[in-house]
Formats: structure tokens, sequence, C-alpha cells
């Protein structure tokens, strides 16, 4: 790499020195240049209509910060919170007037920096610290993620449960804000109301295999709506492992397994006959039982059966499995004869059974079956298009895909 434009910088300061005769002051030391200074105390060039003494302020009120007199202005406002939380706010174009445009948070601590500078240029500075009071009568609204911290597949969504039904985008979008979802590596995703107190969140694609997600929330002080106040959530920590995905062709009676892209096994298999045919699309695994009493009772079917299966991988919660039936290897890779689950030989499902673990992906393809629904029986999020997916969410709705300019610069690679 050249060093060339380095060297003409110095030689061009030397230069200057020569032609000014005090090099100390024009390139070795800026000693008297106003932006130099040690900033002075601007307190009484400003006024802040915060609390005095011990008083707290009210959540409910902006915050408001004004230029006094005719020689100093105004430069820059930084307010935070104890746990790092920012408040947006507006600066005038003349900085004389900065004031808040986001709420602050009930119960919290709060540092607010002021920046200023005189009709001469030089820095002002002033820090002031305030709490705000808690609201007489409220109630909090408590987060639960879900699933459980530990190792999950690629398909896995994040869950929010609410603790109180939440309505309206203005109300909506405070909530989905403080609502955390950051990967290593960096993913585009997105939070989905599924209803007033449940949200889902995925990303655009899958999680790359090997992720971590870490899930948080900085709802806790917010004011959601009237009387409705964010409380606390736990944290929650998701590992993700290979990308395992099983693909069911109902017409040819196969299931080939992929992990990472790379077919791993291809197995025979059953699944269901007319007026009982599975599930066409995209089902996350729920969960694994060695042993599941199966009735025809639980599906309302008319022929009657009262089966132990073994080595079951739940895919819906209406109760359709990956599970071994050895009564029915006859037909595996011929024809279609259960009552919805996918059948194969017990070797074949305890493979399987080892193989997957929660939030891996199983495909059912060429059925005659309905539709898999994105909720309501189950984990179907990734049935519904990233284009439906992002009008969902109560910050994305109306808005054009991409990141947004911040985002951009945040994510863009270093050099």
């Amino acid at each position: 790499m050249s060093h060339s434009p380095r060297i003409r910088t110095v030689l061009s300061c030397t230069m200057l020195v020569a032609a000014l005769g005090a090099g100390a002051t024009a390139c070795g030391s800026s000693d008297g240049h106003p932006l130099s200074a040690k900033p002075y105390d601007a307190a009484d060039q400003i006024a802040f209509n915060g609390p005095v003494g011990s008083q707290k302020a009210d959540p409910d009120k902006p915050l408001e910060v004004t230029a006094q007199g005719d020689d100093g202005r105004i430069t820059d406002v930084l307010a935070t919170d104890a746990v790092g939380r920012y408040v947006a706010g507006e600066l005038s174009a003349d900085g004389a007037r900065w004031h808040s445009t986001t709420p602050l948070a009930a119960g919290a601590h709060y540092t607010v920096r002021v920046s200023t500078e005189d009709e001469d240029g030089a820095p002002g500075r002033k820090v002031m610290t305030f709490d705000t009071d808690m609201p007489a009568k409220k109630k909090q609204l408590k987060v639960v993620f879900g699933p459980d911290a530990g190792k999950y597949g690629v398909g896995q969504p994040v869950t929010a449960t609410l603790s109180a039904k939440v309505k309206g985008k203005e109300a909506r979008s405070v909530v989905e804000r403080a609502l955390k979802v950051r990967s290593v590596p960096a993913t585009e995703g997105s939070w989905y109301w599924v209803d007033s107190k449940t949200l889902h969140y995925r990303p655009k694609e899958y999680w790359p295999a090997g992720a971590t997600v870490n899930v948080s929330s900085n709802l806790e002080g917010l004011k959601v709506k009237k009387k409705l106040w964010g409380g606390e959530a736990k944290p929650l920590k998701l590992t993700i492992g290979d990308r395992i995905e099983a693909v069911t062709d109902a017409g040819s009676h196969y299931m080939t397994v992929y992990r990472n892209g790379e077919e791993i096994n291809s197995v025979p298999v059953t699944t269901g006959k007319p007026g009982y045919s599975t599930r066409n699309g995209v089902k996350v695994v729920l969960g694994k039982e060695y042993s599941v009493r199966m009735t025809s009772a639980s599906i309302g079917a008319s022929d009657f059966y009262d089966k132990m299966v073994y080595y079951a991988t739940r895919v819906t919660d209406s109760g359709e499995y990956v599970h071994a039936a050895p009564w029915s290897v006859g037909s595996q890779g011929a024809a279609n004869t259960s009552h919805g689950c996918t059948g194969m030989s017990t070797g074949d499902a305890a493979w399987f059974y080892e193989t997957v673990r929660q939030g891996d992906l199983v495909t059912v393809v060429n059925s005659y079956g309905e539709d898999m629904p994105a909720f309501g029986n189950g984990l179907g999020d990734w049935n519904m298009s990233w284009k439906k997916w992002r009008k969902g969410s109560a910050l994305l709705s109306g808005t054009k895909e991409g990141p947004a300019a911040v985002d951009a610069a945040r994510l863009r690679p270093q050099v």
C-alpha cells in the first residue's frame, strides 16, 4: 500500500511551519484553538425541564433542553438510561431547543449529556442525571421467550408470549422495537404478530448452521399504552446445529434426508391414505417420544385402531408423526396406507429418531392432503412467503424490503 499521501501531508505541514515561523503552534500543538480547549461548564447557558433535587420525572412527559441567551447554542444532546437505552430526540436547526421524541421508561435512572458552543466556537458541557417515577396505577406486560435454551435445528422459530393483549400498530411497535434477536453470523429476520399475545421470529432464510442466537428485551419500564408498562423478560440463548432436512415424496413413497445439502439417507415410507392424506408443506420438528399410544378416537377415524408406536418424531400439534410402522412394511415404498403419519420400518425410524432434533425440517410433497398452515398446528412458519411475513410486523409492514440506511452502514464489511 502506498504511503505517499502521508508523506505529502508531512511536507505541507513543514512548509506551513516555515512560512509561519511558529512550528509548535501551527502543527505540533493546537493550544489556542477553540475546539482544543477544555469544555466550559454550560450550566448557565442551558435550561432543562427535568426534576429538581430528589424529585422524580413523570415518564409521560417529554424532555426539553433549551439554550439561554444569545451567546451560545446547543450542538448535541445524548440521553441514556442505566441499561443503555437511548432517548431519541430532535434538535432545532438553530441549536436553540432539543426535545425527546420517544417516551421515557418508568422507574429508570437517566443521564443527559448536553454539548454547547459559545459565540467564539468554544465547547461547553453539562451533565445532568434524574430518575423517573413509577405510575401510580399500572399493569406490567411480561414476556416469555421460547423455546427453552438449547440446541435446535435451522428451522426453529423464536416465540414471544405476552402476559396481556396488545393491539394497535403504535403499541405493537413499542413492544416489537424492544424485543431483540441477534444472531452470529448475522441474518435478516422479523417478528410476526400471530395474535395479540403471541409473536414469532424467523429469519428470511433458515438459520445458518452453527449459528448462535441471543434473544432479549428492553421493554421493562417502557409505556406500551395507557396503564400498561413493560415488565421483565428472561433472556434466551439458542445454538443451531447442522441443517437437517427430510423431504417425503408421497407420490414416490420415499423420504430423502439431507445434512447441510448432502443426501445422507433415502428410505421407503408410507403416508396418509385417501381421506387421511398427509399435509403438504414444511413442518418443523416439535419433539421426539420413544413411544406413543395412537387411537382412532384421537383423529375421529371411522376404522378402529389402537396401537403403541415407537421412535415417534412429532411434526404437528394434531398428532402427525414420523414413526416406526412394522405392520405396513409391505406397503412402504409402494402405497399410502396410514392415517396421516409417515410410517417406516423400525430400523429406519430408529435412525431418523436419532438423527433429527427439535427445529429440524420435514417437508412433504406430492400428497393429496391440505397444505400445512403457517400457524395453529405446530410450527408451519416457513410456509409463509417472506413478503407476507413482513406484513405481520408492526415495524416492517408497509416499508420497502431491505435494511435501513443505519443498518446498512452497520452491516457493511470493514476493510
